[in-house]
């Protein structure tokens, strides 16, 4: 018996589920079906521009899994667009997830308790989870010899479940590199780590577009 699917994680409704050519019948018109995990991997490959081993890391699946889940789709929407068919979108082995909804992480670059002055050089990452608006859990991620852009922090934080990045200084290519694995960027904080955070949820504006210096090679702009 071929194995069953596991439940594939989305974070969305579609706007409207069915989508056909103008000035043709709906009744009659030949559909293709697109399952709302298929949706959600556009969603998260191709309109949040995320790398595919973030995207897996959101639905629930290996990255290989993903690869097929999205190449599907693609085929899919190509099909319904060149042969003029409806494209139904609806089903699929996926279950809403409603813990994102209420929790996150938010990591901060830090040196001695306080946010680092740049991403690129910190310390360690101080990691807090937020539920229902406040801090519930700290943790904390020791950062490479270099935690700038090139360094996989990126992918590291996401695997710790990270979706905002509270920062200091830091440049235009870790700010992409990051937000390719679907990881927000707030710039400009100063002071105590979990001070920033608590800021941050109070809804303290800090300064944006502070980047790090030019000669700090490993995170800036590319």
């Amino acid at each position: 018996m071929p194995r069953p699917f596991s439940g594939r994680r989305v974070y969305l409704e579609p706007a409207a589920t069915l989508y056909k050519p103008a000035g043709f019948p709906g009744r009659g018109l030949e559909e293709i079906c697109l399952g709302l995990d298929e949706l959600e991997a556009l969603r998260l490959a191709d309109k949040e521009g995320l790398y595919q081993e973030a995207a897996a890391m959101r639905m629930g699946v290996s990255r290989q899994t993903f690869g097929r889940i999205v190449e599907a789709a693609r085929r899919k929407v190509a099909t319904a667009l060149v042969e003029g068919k409806a494209l139904r979108i609806g089903g699929g082995p996926a279950i809403r997830d409603i813990e994102e909804e209420r929790s996150m992480k938010i990591a901060v670059p830090t040196r001695d308790g306080a946010v680092d002055a740049h991403f690129g050089h910190c310390a360690y990452f101080s990691i807090y989870t937020v539920e229902d608006g406040r801090i519930v859990g700290e943790e904390r991620l020791e950062s490479p010899e270099t935690c700038g852009c090139k360094s996989g922090i990126a992918g590291e934080l996401a695997r710790s479940g990270v979706k905002k990045l509270i920062a200091g200084n830091i440049g235009e290519g870790a700010v992409r590199v990051l937000g390719s694995f679907g990881i927000e960027v707030v710039r400009g904080a100063t002071g105590s780590a979990r001070g920033a955070v608590e800021g941050f949820l109070a809804g303290k504006t800090f300064e944006h577009g502070a980047n790090c210096h030019e000669h700090h090679g490993d995170c800036a702009n590319h």
